[in-house]
């Protein structure tokens, strides 16, 4: 017996108003913390715009055969929208409301494994519904208690799997970032977390390690200050020293 594939019609509409969203907890206590802290570096660095959205288990959304399909995904970057922001306040519709994300991610939890789901059927499953329906580009699925990553990008309309660089980090190229793991503490929490480079392999900083930076930058600037007062105060000795052994040996300086 040969199976007959499934197919579905794509329609791109707004959510209703009177839609019921799901109010799902969330898996793990680091959950938000990575998701922030995976907006914040992007935004210090300039990488956000006004028409950008960077969210947390915030809904994506599709209609389906008919059937609205609502994903939130634990972080989701989305270039540019092309409505005003308060318009896609409760959810986001691709097409409709402007691009379709860039990437988007999912945090591993305790769960049975719903992020590797391929399940085509309705309510489709979240790999399906982000390869198949919303074509992201790039689906990043993370580990924060292991420290695993697994980057995929959208080739052929298949996700396949990419290999890191010798720094275990991944281009993600329409963002013109590497992503990467970083294991230290933020917020007094040490665990595993998600960390954006530049092309040039230089890290985008989080607000407290910016004012880190500048503290040690200012530091170092009142270190070779000081350094140039002392410098100028053992010459001004030096020179005084000099002009006493000159006028005891009877050199008037103040001769032309």
């Amino acid at each position: 017996m040969i199976a007959t594939p499934i197919s579905y019609k794509i329609t791109w509409e707004k959510l209703p108003d009177d839609y019921v969203l799901p109010d799902d907890p969330v898996d793990n206590i680091q959950q938000p913390a990575l998701a922030f802290a995976l907006t914040e570096s992007l935004a210090r660095a300039g990488r956000i715009s006004a028409q950008t959205l960077a969210t947390t288990n915030y809904g994506i959304c599709a209609t389906v055969n008919g059937k609205i399909v609502v994903k939130a995904p634990d972080w989701c970057y989305i270039a540019n929208i092309s409505v005003p922001m308060e318009e896609v306040i409760r959810s986001y519709t691709p097409q409709l409301q402007g691009e379709r994300p860039t990437i988007v991610m999912e945090f591993l939890s305790d769960t049975d494994g719903h992020e590797y789901s391929n399940k085509p059927t309705y309510p489709p499953g979240k790999w399906f519904f982000y390869e198949q329906i919303l074509q992201v580009p790039y689906y990043v699925i993370f580990n924060p208690y292991t420290g695993q990553i697994e980057v995929y990008r959208l080739e052929s309309e298949r996700y396949t799997l990419q290999t890191a660089n010798s720094e275990g980090r991944y281009w993600i190229e329409p963002m013109n970032l590497m992503i990467g793991v970083w294991q230290g503490t933020r917020e007094n929490f040490n665990a595993y977390w998600l960390r954006w480079w530049d092309e040039g392999g230089e890290l985008l900083l989080w607000g407290a390690e910016q004012i880190e930076q500048e503290r040690e930058r200012a530091e170092q600037e009142r270190e070779r200050a000081e350094q140039e007062r002392e410098r100028a105060e053992q010459e001004r000795e030096r020179a005084e020293r000099l002009a006493a052994r000159l006028q005891a040996l009877g050199v008037d300086l103040e001769e032309d």
